[in-house]
C-alpha cells in the first residue's frame, strides 16, 4: 500500500514541476499538497485525487506533448526521445491514477481482480 502512495505523490510532484517551470506557483503548491488528502482515508478524497490525475494528464500532459513535439519538428530537431519521455510521463500518470483504486476500501476477496 505504501508504494502506491509514493507513486501517486511522484505523479503529482512531476505535475508540480511542470507548473513551476512556467511560474505558476499556486498550482505547483496545490499539486504538492494534494496527495496529503490520502491521509484522511476517505473514499471521496481518493476519487478527487484520482480524477485530478486523470484530468491533469488529459489537459496538461497531452497538449504539452503535442506542442513540444510540434516545436521540435518545426525546428528540424530530433523529437523521438521527447515523445518517448512524455509518453512515459503520461503512462506513469495514468498508472498512478489506477493505483488509487482500492486504497481506502480494499477488496474483500484477494483472488478477485474486479471488485
Amino acid at each position: 500500500m505504501w508504494w502506491r502512495i509514493i507513486l501517486i505523490s511522484i505523479a503529482y510532484v512531476l505535475l508540480a514541476a511542470h507548473f513551476l517551470r512556467f511560474g505558476q506557483m499556486p498550482l505547483a503548491i496545490t499539486c504538492v499538497l494534494l496527495p496529503l488528502l490520502l491521509l484522511l482515508k476517505n473514499n471521496l478524497m481518493t476519487r478527487l485525487i484520482q480524477m485530478g490525475l486523470i484530468i491533469a494528464t488529459l489537459i496538461v500532459w497531452a497538449p504539452a506533448t503535442y506542442q513540444y513535439i510540434n516545436l521540435r519538428i518545426t525546428m528540424n530537431e530530433p523529437w523521438y526521445l521527447l515523445a518517448t519521455i512524455m509518453g512515459t510521463v503520461i503512462t506513469f500518470s495514468f498508472f498512478a491514477s489506477y493505483c488509487i483504486n482500492g486504497l481506502v476500501n480494499p477488496p474483500r476477496d484477494k483472488n478477485c481482480l474486479f471488485r
